[in-house]
């Protein structure tokens, strides 16, 4: 079968290869991969940044964005042959770690964690691979296609989370919130807000475009400039990012009590002078809270599976902007001005077609 791999911290190493049918050892479930979505972390291991190969392999099959239908089932599990299905991307540690124990492993405290298509897993990006059934999970059929955004919305559905973790320290009635960033995590952030009847904002560099049109088909308001010219301090912030300037513009312009979740990763290297005692201040006297959040457990992408399910099919559609063939799979690294998800289509299929 065909899959694409990379030889991790090499760049130029990615090539789409024959490989070995997955061995039964990965589980008893049998998927046929339909789509992988792209996303920064892929464009990092692709360009030799980062990744880790399975151990005693050279290469790693690249894909953690996934959407795929069973082929095989064991009876009475919870997938059957047929069902459109999504694999988790986090296995807990060997150890385990306490978090990996009650299978929360995206709080894995020794970070010997694996993760497919990252960390010393093969991911998704083959035609075939193998799953148990605890870290494989059912996609409403009538999704089709849109179902490859089931990973990324876990990933803002945990962040949500522990948004209302750390609020409910207190009384918490939010009922504002910014997200920075309109990529697809920032915008499956503002469509988790609506869904919760939020007032919802979304803040981008860009002024036209599909973003904005995105925001605003969604029911929130699109901003670009600085946080502090939006007229008010949000109740919460969902950041999405990663970049420091608009990190520290939002942390230095949240509302009373409010709570802020980090879920951009930065570069790094990056300088900014401020007045830290100033923040300081105003976070303490404020009840001002900052949080990370990073990966999803199990329950992230259930909940992410039903947000998915009740929104509007016609916005989720325009979110994948572009499909691209297995075989191009090199176009789907091309960034387009309007480009909001890329997928490449590992077996187009109609019956999963949006």
């Amino acid at each position: 079968m065909k899959a694409l791999s990379v030889v991790p911290l090499q760049a130029g190493s990615a090539a789409l290869m024959d490989v070995e049918e997955p061995p039964a050892s990965d589980g008893p479930i049998l998927v046929e991969t339909l789509a992988v979505g792209i996303c920064g972390t892929d464009i990092e291991i692709l360009s030799g940044a980062y990744g880790w190969s399975p151990p005693g392999r050279e290469r790693l099959v690249l894909g953690h964005e996934s959407l795929g239908r069973v082929l095989e089932a064991p009876l009475g599990g919870p997938v059957a042959v047929g069902d459109l299905v999504v694999g988790i991307v986090r296995r807990p540690d060997p150890v385990p770690c306490a978090s990996c124990e009650v299978m929360e492993w995206d709080f894995c405290r020794n970070g010997q964690y694996t993760e497919r298509g990252i960390k010393e897993h093969d991911g998704y990006l083959s035609e075939r691979y193998r799953i148990t059934p605890d870290f494989v999970v059912k996609v409403d059929p009538q999704l089709g296609i849109l179902g490859v955004l089931l990973e990324p919305t876990s990933v803002v559905s945990k962040a949500w989370e522990e948004v209302d973790r750390v609020g409910g320290r207190a009384h918490w009635a939010p009922r504002t919130v910014l997200v920075t960033g309109a990529g697809p995590i920032g915008l499956l952030a503002a469509l988790l807000g609506v869904q919760r009847g939020l007032e919802v904002h979304v803040l981008d560099r860009m002024s036209e475009g599909a973003k904005p049109d995105l925001v605003r088909a969604l029911g929130a308001t699109y901003h670009s400039g600085l946080i502090g010219d939006i007229g008010f301090n949000p109740d919460v912030i969902i950041e999405c990012t990663g970049v420091s300037t608009v990190i520290l513009d939002a942390m230095t312009n949240i509302g009373v009590g409010g709570v802020m979740c980090l879920t951009g990763v930065s570069s790094g290297g990056h300088e900014i002078n401020f007045d830290e005692g100033a923040l300081n201040r105003s976070m303490v006297l404020e009840n001002v809270a900052v949080v990370g959040s990073v990966n999803a457990n199990r329950r992230h992408y259930e909940s992410a599976a039903l947000a998915l399910a009740a929104a509007d099919r016609d916005w989720l559609s325009r979110l994948v902007t572009r499909r691209v063939p297995l075989e191009a799979w090199a176009d789907a690294l091309t960034r387009h001005d309007d480009d909001v998800k890329v997928v490449i289509e590992v077996k187009p299929d109609v019956s999963a077609a949006s």
